[in-house]
């Protein structure tokens, strides 16, 4: 085997544990430690403890408190540190822990952290996506050719080693850094390296993967980066040695493990109980409601719980719940967009190309000419952003009518949102003028534009089958979602996770364009769902800062004026509800929906919402199962019927897809919160955004890749989120669920290393719930009552 195969090969193999970062305005959420997943969590921890340095588990302080607050049962307490062979009392385990925190002094490593200046400087000069004045010069030729010009007349870089004559090919230039090491210790030399920038490293690797207009324009590779730090690390004469001490079992790790499991035990078994006992009640018989006036169709998004129950208790609503981008794979470009954007989650490929077209021209007229404006004083604001002379004398030419707008924008900045709505009221919304086109055009390059009718008729029959529709009220509304809120790096995390971290509101309206075709109405019915001649399908976007939803009805027809001028007064009523609720949650006082208004509009809030902070169970199954209980926002909700899907196409479906992206959203928040500093991204208090790609702590170093302590965290900085690992609840015959499992093994290595916990409740076995274990095993669910010093352990389940 030739060096460059070995040293490529080393570097592919080393790779494996390099997570993925997207970019800040488009965040997607995505498991830190997805590199790890191949082996069990406590496992994963601990390797990603000594590559990283961050911590795994909740810390003694928070479990303390857990405790005290009755979030972890005693009995079940007793029984996970019993099998973990600790009998000491909780109390005194937790201090034992407490002690184990307290941080090592240690040497810092003088080259590594010159090194990491350096090349945090370069990358964030040549991945920049459009936000800096100057360019770094030859980024055209890739990142390597770029650092290698540049690199003899940065003063910063010793003129020794390799890098005193980088070679044009980075291969080389690593196999001369490497040559004083045998080829067996490369990869680990490579993890080692790869871990020293994290935020830059899962930046270049996700940007690799994607592709994409940047990447074909300034191209970078792992390779080319190892290449340039190692030549970095050479000329500083550092030792590449990789650390070869296993380390030593944790015992701390071992007793937080346990207090994790019976917190984690002690959410799910309230959960199933609630879920098992709602299934019960079901089978009984309860009498038919009848067709209801609308069904509202939400994000599985947990946000979506909150407004889902006070909707239904506003009028005879139904809602369900389908993953935000409707199932509609797309690339979607706005009207008023420079790019395109990817409105599908990441582990999905998008399959069409969907585009905004104007409709209403007097509309369209009238929207560009506002927007010019509009577009003219923004140009404005960023030349004033980027020039300080510029900006100091803009404000003094300004005079006190300009501190007054700061100040008003500061104090009232409620106030200041209305007028600002007043005024760009007579701008028209896209959505007023514009429609998705979806005529299909069949492209040579790229996607195709639109989509056959074929493709419409399957996109409407999967969304109505996984949900397990059988009726059709008058009016059936796609809701999607987005944030509201105003000078945020972080704007986009708190949009729709499976939009890849963009607004819902496009994907509904494709949906409701879709089942409003007159010839896939007529497909559907064919395919047996009965959709009424009088049923009109709309979209809706759910703004999840102030809880407003607004209705896309531009098309209604007349016959249907009345119904949907009632439920825009219900879903009034409702958004009251809910913004009480969420303002409660966030330490909030006074008029709710005026708060959350404040939230929105006010440039100084770090906190404008919570996002899905508390996010902790996944509950797949009719809406009869959770409509009677108050999950808190916690709970991300999929409907689903087993008596719909015989085969369990529709439920390998939403395994496969929701919730594998609700545990990446759910391992983002809880490392986010276990050790912020290193899986999160700080204060945004401190936040420096770079490049258009994401953010530093200060001015410089490495990018941040998690979430902020705002977004985990209420007013007061009193923890909010929990740090639970995903329960999922399924309802459904468990040798059904055994079977997909038994066809897909990336959820089996999942849910056999512990990444989430599984639970079916079985309506065909008297509704009892049971627990996956490993290989396809499961128990009985324990109750709490029936727990022992020594739990003793069912057999598998794998009878009928």
């Amino acid at each position: 085997m030739s060096t460059d195969t070995a040293i490529r090969d080393s570097i592919e193999e080393a790779a494996g544990v390099v997570g993925s970062l997207w970019p800040v305005h488009s965040f997607v959420t995505a498991n830190p430690l997805s590199g790890f997943e191949d082996r069990p969590f406590e496992e994963a921890v601990a390797d990603a403890a000594e590559l990283l340095g961050g911590r795994g588990y909740p810390s003694a302080e928070t479990f303390r408190a857990a405790l005290e607050r009755g979030q972890i049962s005693r009995d079940r307490l007793d029984a996970e540190l019993d099998e973990a062979g600790y009998d000491a009392a909780p109390e005194v385990l937790l201090d034992q822990l407490a002690d184990a925190a307290d941080p090592a002094e240690g040497d810092a490593d003088d080259a590594t952290e010159h090194a990491d200046r350096v090349l945090s400087k370069w990358l964030s000069a040549f991945l920049d996506e459009g936000s800096a004045h100057w360019s770094m010069p030859n980024r055209e030729a890739g990142f390597y050719a770029a650092f290698r010009e540049v690199a003899a007349h940065d003063d910063e870089i010793p003129d020794a080693g390799v890098a005193a004559d980088l070679p044009e090919e980075p291969t080389d230039a690593v196999a001369t850094a490497l040559e004083p090491y045998p080829e067996g210790e490369w990869e680990a030399i490579f993890e080692e390296e790869l871990a020293a920038l994290p935020g830059w490293t899962w930046f270049v690797n996700r940007r690799v993967e994607d592709g994409g207009e940047w990447q074909s324009a300034h191209p970078i590779s792992l390779a080319g980066y190892l290449a340039a730090r190692l030549a970095v690390l050479d000329a500083l004469d550092a030792d590449l040695s990789p650390d070869d001490d296993p380390g030593e079992p944790d015992s701390a790790d071992e007793i937080a493990a346990a207090f994790l499991r019976a917190w984690e035990a002690t959410y799910r078994e309230d959960l199933v109980d609630a879920v098992a006992a709602e299934s019960e009640s079901l089978a009984e018989g309860e009498e038919d409601s009848g067709r209801p006036d609308a069904q509202l169709v939400f994000c599985i998004d947990t946000r979506s719980e909150v407004i889902r129950r006070h909707v239904e208790e506003t009028g005879d609503y139904e809602t369900h719940g389908y993953a935000g981008f409707f199932g509609v794979p797309m690339e979607y470009e706005g009207y008023d967009a420079e790019v395109s954007v990817e409105a599908c989650p990441p582990i999905v490929e998008p399959q069409h190309r969907v585009a905004e077209a104007p409709a209403d021209e007097d509309a369209h007229a009238s929207h560009d000419r506002w927007t010019g404006l509009r577009e003219a004083a923004t140009e404005v604001v960023e030349t004033l952003e980027a020039n300080a002379a510029t900006a100091y004398g803009f404000v003094e030419s300004a005079g006190s009518g300009y501190g007054v707008a700061l100040a008003a924008r500061t104090l009232v900045p409620e106030r200041v949102r209305g007028l600002v709505g007043a005024a760009t009221g007579p701008i028209p919304d896209v959505h007023e003028f514009c429609e998705p086109d979806l005529d299909h055009e069949h492209a040579d390059e790229g996607l195709p534009a639109g989509l056959t009718t074929e493709e419409r008729v399957e996109y409407a029959a999967a969304a109505f089958e996984l949900m397990g529709w059988e009726q059709f009220g008058r009016l059936v509304v796609f809701t999607g979602h987005a944030s509201e809120t105003a000078n945020n790096p972080y704007e986009s995390s708190l949009d729709c996770g499976a939009c890849a971290g963009n607004p819902g509101g496009p994907n509904a309206r494709v949906l409701a364009a879709i089942c409003s075709d007159p010839e896939v109405k007529a497909a559907l019915r064919e395919r047996g769902f009965d959709v009424p001649e009088d049923t009109v399908f709309l979209a809706a976007e759910h703004n999840t800062t102030t809880d407003e939803v607004e209705l896309y009805d531009g098309d209604v027809p007349a016959s249907h004026a009345d119904d949907v001028e009632q439920l825009r007064a219900d879903l009034a009523s409702a958004r009251e509800r809910a913004a009480a609720e969420r303002a409660e949650s966030l330490g909030a006082d006074g008029d709710a929906v005026s708060e959350t208004e404040r939230r929105a509009g006010d440039w100084a809030e770090t906190r404008p919402e919570l996002g899905l902070a508390g996010n902790a169970g996944f509950v797949v199954g009719p809406r009869e199962l959770t409509s009677d209980l108050d999950l808190d926002g916690r709970a991300f909700l999929h409907s689903y019927d087993h008596a719909t899907d015989p085969d369990g196409d529709a439920l390998a479906a939403i395994l496969t897809g929701p919730m594998v992206v609700t545990q990446w959203i759910n391992a983002q928040y809880y490392f986010s919160t276990v050790d912020n500093a290193v899986y999160g991204s700080g204060s945004k208090v401190t936040h420096n955004p770079v490049g258009n790609l994401g953010v530093y702590q200060g001015n410089g170093g490495d990018l941040m890749t998690g979430l902020p302590l705002q977004s985990l965290t209420t007013a007061a900085d009193e923890p909010y989120h929990q740090p639970l690992r995903l329960s999922t609840v399924v309802h459904a015959p468990v040798k059904r669920v055994e079977g997909v499992l038994a066809e897909h093994e990336q959820l089996q290595v999942l849910l056999d290393n512990d990444w989430l916990a599984l639970t079916v409740v079985d309506p065909t076995r008297d509704h009892r719930a049971f627990h996956y274990e490993q290989d396809l095993s499961w128990t009985p669910a324990v109750a709490e009552a029936e727990l022992e010093p020594e739990t003793q352990r069912a057999a598998a389940v794998a009878d009928d």
